[in-house]
């Protein structure tokens, strides 16, 4: 009996036409299938066929709304190490902290914390409130938190 086949990773089936498609999403996830289309030489059909397969296949997961914390006065910064509680999988961690719009990205880390989340707020008692709402997750057991004074690169 043949050994079974290995699943093949999403991105080794991508083309040169679905990377292109893919990064022009990164940039502007609400642009159309037919200002894409016309980048990349298919029709808005063909574009949406692509994009539906893509996200059959997991290569696209979602989308997803990036806010500007300078245009919201977000100007209050801090890094967050999350710890958790014993065998919370990254899959729970991701859909807590989607629910907030403070956290501007967020890991999975090695060491002694489960996760590093990167917050913005307006000031510190929006930062303090969306931490102790973090803190109030189900999966979460602690977290410690690092406010930025000010950023030397980036």
């Amino acid at each position: 009996m043949p050994a079974p086949r290995s699943p093949i990773s999403p991105a080794a089936a991508l083309d040169d036409t679905d990377r292109r498609v893919l990064e022009l999403l990164g940039r502007d996830g609400r642009a159309s299938y037919a200002e894409i289309g016309l980048l990349v030489n298919l029709s808005a059909t063909a574009v949406k066929r692509r994009v539906d397969r893509l996200r059959e296949r997991g290569v696209v997961r979602g989308f997803t709304v990036v806010l500007d914390p300078g245009a919201l006065d977000w100007t209050t910064e801090a890094f967050v190490e999350v710890f958790c509680r014993e065998r919370t999988p990254p899959e729970e961690i991701l859909s807590s902290l989607r629910q907030f719009p403070e956290v501007v990205a967020a890991w999975t880390v090695t060491g002694d914390a489960d996760a590093l989340v990167h917050l913005r707020a307006a000031d510190m008692r929006q930062l303090e409130a969306v931490i102790e709402r973090i803190r109030r997750e189900p999966g979460v057991q602690r977290s410690r938190s690092t406010v930025v004074l000010s950023r030397l690169i980036g």
